[in-house]
């Protein structure tokens, strides 16, 4: 067989292939539906950033922590966009719907509630929580609005029931969201 008879088998086989291409994978989220919160405990180190990325279904909250203290914490979106320590600064919960505080409460929980999670004895942890009772986008649940809005971290499990904040403890660390 001829080198230029080959050549051409071999380009027909790629292409029947797909052109070693591979397919195309999500599209990028644009800027304006992705913020970020950097993370800092009460000393003023940093622990990690938390990302929130808009998705059609709501937001989804990431980040690598590092340097927090072993157990179980639970983590809550804030009023207010500032982490001045002792973190009270930040206000109370995200509520602009004005609903009681608690996955377990038969009225239903309110837009600054997440999930508890878990910090091993080393203190690094991959978070990952989505809610869909905010935006990073614009209208009443966005959480970037004109006095901002924050991450706390509390030192205790939220107990998903006692108004307005869980019975979740001290505040232990905070993080400003920001684009």
């Amino acid at each position: 067989m001829r080198p230029t008879a080959l050549l051409s088998l071999l380009v027909l086989a790629v292409a029947a292939c797909g052109g070693g291409r591979a397919e195309p994978g999500p599209a990028p989220v644009p800027a304006d539906l992705r913020a970020r919160a950097e993370m800092r405990d009460a000393q003023g180190r940093a622990l990690g950033v938390m990302t929130l990325t808009q998705t059609p279904h709501g937001v989804l909250i990431s980040g690598d922590l590092n340097g927090l203290p072993s157990g179980v914490h639970a983590m809550h979106l804030h009023d207010i966009g500032r982490c001045d320590p002792p973190f009270t600064s930040a206000g109370g919960h995200f509520n602009p719907t004005q609903r009681v505080h608690g996955f377990r409460v038969a009225a239903g929980h309110h837009a600054g509630d997440l999930p508890n999670f878990t910090a091993p004895s080393t203190g690094s942890v991959r978070v990952d929580v989505f809610t869909d009772r905010v935006t990073v986008g614009t209208g009443p649940t966005s959480l970037i609005d004109p006095d901002g809005s924050s991450i706390v971290i509390h030192a205790s499990p939220d107990d998903y029931a006692s108004d307005p904040a869980g019975n979740a403890g001290d505040r232990i660390a905070c993080g400003v969201i920001v684009r």
